[in-house]
């Protein structure tokens, strides 16, 4: 029996032309991939060759148990699979590659990762911004809302960095995480919302830090959504005289048959 592994791949934000030709020669080689729920679904087309496994996991949606998957990417390694588990964005950001990688390497199966682009980065390409434009920051921190027990990080502390606030998993909190930050910046902060970043159902909206939990409940924004804070997201290429713009869906993507035909040359080569 050849020796079975795991990657952890990175899916991007959803087009798949954002996936990198590493990304494209793992799928040609995988036996099975355990797919991410925000992963774009089409991917499994790059791995003709592999049986497909939905473990989706989203917040307050029904999920794949994380002790399932991480039992059930050993179990199929340790039986010669190449396991793929495809992750949505990259899969180090927020994706609990940590604890997949440790429950791996105990139980002595080999693991690579496949780093892709974050939703964050995506958000901030269909805002045509600098996460840290150095007219207004000195960095940029990627933050989840709320930590795995439930807590909230230090808003405060985070408000203190004059760094770009990159939220991941902010919506369902969003009165909240805004209340506390406005104790520490001006209403006027520009701020930005971005639903399903880097595909085509994207909507974007800027707007201020005052205004962002009333807006974005307005314009009926849903999860997946990175928000985004701080004087940089100013910069935004859609923002308009008022400091707020709401858009629809992005352009469709054109490019899909292109990366199809590149992703095929990449594993014909490989193979």
């Amino acid at each position: 029996m050849k020796p079975g592994k795991v990657t952890l791949l990175s899916a991007g934000p959803g087009a798949l032309d954002l996936l990198t030709l590493r990304a494209a020669r793992v799928l040609g080689e995988a036996d099975v991939l355990l797919v991410d729920d925000l992963a774009n679904p089409e991917i499994a087309t790059l791995a003709p060759q592999a049986r497909v496994i939905a473990v989706g996991k989203r917040g307050g949606c029904r999920s794949t148990p994380q002790v399932f998957i991480e039992r059930l990417m050993c179990r199929l390694a340790r039986r010669g699979a190449h396991v793929v588990r495809v992750k949505g964005g990259d899969a180090l950001m927020f994706g609990r590659a940590g604890e997949e990688m440790a429950a791996l390497r105990r139980a002595g199966v080999p693991v690579e990762i496949v780093n892709g682009v974050s939703a964050a980065f995506a958000a901030a390409a269909g805002l045509g911004m600098s996460l840290t434009h150095r007219d207004h920051c000195a960095g940029v921190t990627f933050v989840t809302a709320h930590r795995q027990d439930g807590s909230a990080p230090n808003w405060s502390a985070l408000a203190a960095t004059g760094t770009t606030l990159a939220i991941y998993m902010g919506l369902q909190r969003v009165e909240t995480l805004t209340a506390t930050l406005l104790g520490h910046l001006s209403p006027a902060t520009p701020a930005a919302a971005v639903q399903w970043a880097g595909t085509p159902q994207e909507r974007r909206m800027v707007t201020s830090l005052g205004r962002l939990a009333a807006d974005v409940r307005a314009a009926g924004f849903t999860s997946p959504a990175i928000l985004l804070v701080g004087g940089a997201v100013g910069e935004a290429a859609c923002a308009d005289r008022d400091g707020r713009d709401a858009l629809g869906a992005a352009a469709p993507d054109r490019l899909a048959s292109g990366v199809m035909a590149m992703a095929d040359s990449v594993i014909a080569q490989a193979a």
